[in-house]
């Protein structure tokens, strides 16, 4: 299932991005599921909670697709 998650500036961090979408409850949460390797950006596993995102920029957690999209 893929969900939109509207960014409202140039660049997003990917730890922010999940709590927006709400794919965790906190910042620590996500830096958890992003150290542990359960987070993947367009198509790659990453273990940088600082990845900075941009509009069109794929994020797949826990079975969910999430799309950067800007205003």
């Amino acid at each position: 299932m893929e969900q939109r998650v509207l960014i409202h500036t140039e660049l997003i961090r990917l730890d922010q991005l999940l709590k927006l979408a709400g794919a965790v409850g906190t910042g620590g949460e996500a830096k958890e599921v992003i150290r542990a390797g359960r987070v993947s950006v367009n198509g790659v596993i990453c273990t940088e909670r600082g990845r900075k995102l941009y509009a069109g920029d794929r994020v797949a957690f826990a079975g969910n697709e999430y799309l950067c999209t800007a205003e």
